[in-house]
């Protein structure tokens, strides 16, 4: 018996499933707190607000009343303002550069290396005291708590480099995920992988995967500066705070180790290989996307470029200005260049500013990239820039300041897309101007980006979509308990497995002893005997 379907009834199953789909997806809306991180840190964390935003969720966002990237009326976010004594702004940043500067710019020596290294830390330890504060004022403040605890949040976002998402997560009991790059000092694999340093370069020491034996010697000597800082004078700080509000039993370093989620703003594209852990996800480049038509007065100049094309400078959202003598050496160097150049710049007009060089306050830096007129991107190394470069594929000539921003360039100059001028070069024998020219005029530059960008554009996802599936698998779950590592639980002498070899040591020592005394006990019976037949 042959049934028939009537023809009406075909585009009703469609609509329907259209329709529980949609219903699907709004009964999985959740709400999530975040706390993020000032700088380029939140133009990372906003790129995922705003697509969270757009799949429904509701995002309550933990800001300063002095905050100087996080804006309060926005619609995306509803914002959750905190009254703060002290804040990471501007006021707060460029004395700290300034410094940075003028120890950056002398010979590299043993001094100088101190007095960078003891600069950072410095600075850091004065963020993290401000972070510490307002962790404070916050879990001090029962109405504040109150509501967040009414709010009924699925989970806390948060970017480590900020403490008090971290112990948020820990007082209202919520699953807890990172939007990270760096824990404090730590490069994040440094803090939840394994991380041999015969192969894995430490942050600042400005080393490859590739270590002669006194290159190791240096990677050793860096892990054991960065590692005394990290744990003597920044984890401290957050722990005076969890033992006033959670007892000397919750240890901070542990709560960091427990989210459940790592988001990790890296691809292996650029990266070196290394070990990593089933609960960190990979979205580098989530800011990335196709270039968009620029504002007419950028097109206009663009376009006069002919047939040279344009270079882009950019320092970061941090970086507004230079010492003038270093401007002026920069701006000399683009002078003599027949592009156009775009830079991003804040500071007093270099005396030496070319007719080819002109200087904005802001940029759309992505749509700049991708550009079919862009030759070249002059950066300082930050790893959201580095990415947008590989993702258009332009070629670098980096000009490293502090931090991280010079493995960053190591990695890419591993790789052929790029040359390194560092802060004591760029103005000797015009060493700024012939790298400029060396990566206009060699193909290879060109050519091995372009290559990256192909392998970093091959994904089965897109890097933003994969981080949200995370966070809603987050939301979905209750967690990620099954991917956590239990390590950070473990003594450092039972991670290590330093008992299990003192043990089979004092096993094979006694086996040893064992038969040596065996040998002793034969021999002497031996020759008891021998001297009785004698």
């Amino acid at each position: 018996m042959r049934l028939k379907m009537p023809m009406h009834g075909y585009p009703r199953f469609p609509l329907a499933l259209f329709v529980c789909l949609s219903i699907w997806r709004v009964c999985f809306c959740g709400k999530i707190l975040v706390a993020p991180f000032e700088g380029s840190h939140w133009l990372n964390m906003e790129v995922l607000i705003k697509k969270l935003h757009s799949n429904g969720h509701t995002i309550d966002v933990i800001r300063s009343d002095k905050s100087w990237y996080i804006k309060a009326g926005m619609p995306h976010y509803n914002p959750i303002t905190v009254s703060v004594s002290q804040v990471f702004d501007s006021d707060f940043v460029n004395p700290l550069l300034e410094k940075t500067f003028a120890l950056g710019r002398q010979q590299s020596s043993l001094t100088t290396f101190l007095g960078v290294d003891l600069h950072l830390f410095q600075s850091m330890s004065v963020t993290s005291e401000i972070m510490c504060k307002m962790a404070t004022e916050i879990l001090n403040d029962d109405k504040l708590m109150a509501r967040l605890r009414e709010s009924r949040y699925d989970m806390v976002l948060t970017d480590p480099e900020l403490g008090v998402g971290i112990m948020l997560a820990h007082a209202l009991q919520l699953p807890l995920v990172y939007n990270v790059r760096w824990v404090f000092s730590k490069e994040v694999h440094q803090v939840v992988a394994p991380s041999p340093l015969s192969y894995v370069p430490m942050t600042g020491s400005g080393l490859s995967d590739k270590m002669t034996f006194f290159q190791r010697i240096k990677n050793l000597v860096y892990y054991v500066t960065w590692e005394i800082g990290y744990s003597f004078i920044l984890i401290p700080q957050c722990q005076a705070v969890c033992d006033r509000f959670f007892g000397p039993e919750v240890r901070f370093d542990e709560l960091i180790q427990k989210a459940d989620l790592w988001l990790v703003r890296a691809d292996f594209v650029f990266e070196f290989p290394r070990p990593t852990v089933p609960n960190v996800i990979y979205m580098g480049g989530i800011q990335c996307r196709p270039a968009e038509a620029l504002p007419d007065h950028l097109e206009e100049f663009v376009q006069s470029s002919g047939e040279h094309g344009v270079i882009v400078m950019s320092l970061g959202t941090i970086v507004s200005q230079l010492p003038e003598d270093l401007a002026d050496e920069i701006a000399a160097a683009f002078a003599k260049l027949p592009q156009k150049v775009i830079w991003s710049y804040r500071g007093s007009k270099p005396s030496t500013l070319g007719n080819n060089t002109l200087l904005v306050n802001w940029m759309p830096q992505n749509d700049l990239l991708g550009h079919p007129k862009t030759k070249l991107f002059v950066s300082h190394g930050g790893t959201s820039g580095v990415l947008e470069a590989i993702y258009h594929g332009v070629p670098v000539v980096g000009i490293p300041l502090f931090f991280d921003q010079h493995d960053n360039l190591v990695r890419l100059t591993a790789r052929g897309a790029g040359v390194t001028v560092t802060l004591p070069f760029v103005d000797k024998d015009e060493n700024f101007l012939k790298a400029l020219q060396e990566v206009l005029t060699e193909p290879s530059y060109r050519e091995n980006i372009q290559r990256l960008s192909k392998l970093h554009k091959d994904q089965a996802i897109p890097p933003l979509n994969h981080a949200v599936f995370w966070i809603e698998f987050i939301m979905r779950h209750k967690g990620a308990a099954h991917l956590r590592t239990e390590s950070y639980k473990l003594p450092w002498y039972v991670y290590h497995s330093v008992d299990v070899y003192l043990f089979l040591s004092g096993v094979v020592l006694v086996w040893l002893l064992t038969v040596f005394k065996m040998i002793r006990l034969l021999c002497s019976t031996f020759c008891k005997r021998k001297l009785k037949r004698d």
